[in-house]
């Protein structure tokens, strides 16, 4: 069973890439198959759109890799 982490319309921040600056999630894609991958598209302030693997099942998921939500109670947000 996948975990997902990342729905459309959240907002983010990585906290290696600072010049990259806030993302949204625009697109997310699911497989459908046994082992089939989860990703999701963030476009950032910089302009470029970046794909990252959206399941927390996986070690390369994109909140291992310092992709991090921003809500409210988030000392990232600007």
């Amino acid at each position: 069973m996948k975990r997902l982490y990342l729905k459309v319309g959240d907002k983010v921040r990585h906290l290696k890439y600072f010049s990259w600056g806030i993302g949204e999630v625009v697109e997310e894609k699911h497989s459908d198959l046994p082992g089939g991958f989860c990703f999701v598209r963030i476009a950032f302030q910089d302009g470029d759109e970046r794909s990252f693997i959206n399941d927390l099942n996986n070690e390369l998921c994109c909140y291992y890799t310092g992709i991090k939500l921003i809500d409210e109670h988030n000392i990232w947000k600007t």
